[in-house]
């Protein structure tokens, strides 16, 4: 792992952390509130273990926060202009989803810039959004993706784009042989 990669490791825990301790919950209290068991709560807090970004969605959706804001809360203050070598990059490797805040969020804002690039055959299943109505813009730019929104199936490819809001469950799905490229605008209700 490069050194990069491991001090991002390293902060998210810190803030993942950080986080249940301002709520003043212990791990069995997050573990109730997500479904995970104490022991993983513990390993990634810990950084013994990088979170998925099924795991990462459960706790945004028990702190009530995006992905991205909570991926940017342990970047820098943001500027306007953000090069590509700026916009903070996570990668779940266990499910090949690499996610670019293209513009991550600012308190003041409302919208949010991703590019993400999932792995073929990959699949990624969120049990609930982050928070609830979250409107997104999906637009698929190479690959083929299968999105499954509280049980519709939409197959996407090259040059489409779904909006939609999310309420239930979802899940990425790559059933091609290459990967899926695609950008997701994130709108906070």
């Amino acid at each position: 792992m490069d050194n990069g990669l491991e001090t991002a490791d390293l902060r998210l825990a810190q803030r993942l952390a950080d986080l249940r301790q301002q709520r003043a919950w212990s791990l069995e209290e997050l573990a109730q509130r997500t479904g995970l068991s104490r022991a993983t709560l513990s390993r990634v807090e810990r950084a013994e273990t990088s979170p998925t970004a099924s795991l990462l969605n459960r706790l945004c959706a028990a702190y009530g926060l995006t992905m991205s804001r909570l991926l940017s809360e342990i970047e820098d203050e943001p500027p306007e202009l953000l090069r590509p070598p700026q916009q903070p990059v996570w990668v779940d490797r266990a499910s090949g989803f690499h996610r670019r805040s293209v513009s991550p969020p600012a308190a003041l804002y409302k919208a949010e810039f991703i590019e993400a690039r999932l792995d073929a055959g990959a699949q990624i299943d969120y049990d609930l959004p982050s928070i609830s109505a979250l409107e997104h813009h999906l637009w698929l730019l190479s690959g083929q993706l299968e999105l499954t929104l509280e049980g519709r199936v939409f197959r996407l490819s090259p040059g489409d784009c779904l909006r939609y809001r999310l309420f239930g469950a979802s899940r990425f799905h790559v059933p091609g042989d290459e990967p899926a490229h695609y950008t997701l605008v994130i709108c906070r209700p």
